[in-house]
């Protein structure tokens, strides 16, 4: 299969690791794999299948594709990695956020452009720990995954499954993965109307409602998913269950709640979700006590 290639030279220097961490669903992520630099993605775009590598060369973002989608991520690719989010305005005054901006200069929300990829592993993070999410998500692009085309396969990457693919998941199923039956009837519910959910990609400002009309998708899942899909640079975290103690740890020295972390946030409006990534690659969160939570042991494996 014949690639399909591009260059891209970004006005701003582009750390990819910075950039598409969000997008990664832990070490096993079976989309996701970073090999020597470059970093390859499985994606099911409106177009079809893609295999995506995307490698920083100097100042110059090399990519190369294979699959029927290939030539929608080549044209996606600046968006994706955030040509389109305005920086404007964003000016931090408080010293540990200034300090985390000037050491993240260069970071930029990216535009995933495909609702469902962000939709599925957003709903299966839903009131778990991450240890369960991501062993969900990793069995389920195992089991009902497509596989990579081109040299995906070699790596063993799998397109998350179709709105399609994923209705004919049967109940039984999703509990081997394990997914509870609370998170599997949402995502079923979702792919019901995924054609819809991509519409809001045209219509960034009526995402957010639009997305919490579906039961079982409430404002930590909407934020979530307007953050990769739209590169929603507000969308922050509500609902989150270290988001907020972190954000009010670092900017006014205690552990606040929701309430509280969009107070001090409300200078910032536009870029509240650009706040709270800041802080977290700054490691600027509040501090982890104790033992990590431990997940549930009375689903099936």
């Amino acid at each position: 299969m014949t690639a399909e290639q591009r260059i891209w030279r970004p006005p701003w220097p582009v750390n990819l690791t910075e950039s598409w961490s969000a997008w990664r669903r832990g070490t096993g992520d079976p989309s996701y794999r970073i090999v020597t630099g470059a970093h390859w993605r499985a994606l099911a775009t409106p177009a079809g299948a893609a295999t995506l590598r995307v490698r920083v060369a100097g100042e110059a973002v090399e990519a190369s594709a294979w699959g029927e989608g290939a030539a929608w991520v080549l044209e996606e690719l600046p968006r994706m990695l955030g040509a389109d989010d305005d920086v404007a305005g964003f000016e931090p005054q408080h010293p540990v956020l200034a300090s985390a901006w000037r050491s993240h200069r260069h970071l930029r929300v990216g535009r995933g452009g495909i609702v469902w990829a962000a939709a599925v592993p957003a709903v299966l993070e839903q009131k778990v720990t991450g240890q369960e999410a991501f062993t969900g998500y990793r069995r389920l692009l195992r089991r009902f995954g497509e596989v990579a085309p081109g040299p995906g396969a070699d790596l063993e990457l799998r397109v998350p499954p179709s709105p399609q693919r994923l209705r004919g998941v049967a109940s039984w199923e999703w509990l081997r993965l394990p997914v509870d039956g609370a998170r599997s009837d949402t995502l079923q519910r979702l792919a019901r109307v995924a054609p819809a959910l991509e519409r809001t990609l045209t219509d960034p400002a009526a995402a957010g409602g639009r997305l919490r009309s579906v039961p079982g998708v409430g404002a930590w899942t909407s934020a979530e998913i307007r953050q990769r899909a739209h590169g929603d640079a507000d969308a922050v975290s509500v609902g989150d269950f270290h988001v907020a103690r972190s954000i009010t740890y670092a900017l006014l020295g205690e552990e606040r709640d929701d309430a509280a972390m969009l107070e001090v946030l409300a200078p910032y409006a536009g870029h509240r979700y650009r706040v709270q990534r800041l802080l977290e690659l700054a490691r600027a969160g509040h501090p982890r006590r104790g033992a990590r939570m431990a997940p549930r042991r009375h689903l099936p494996a």
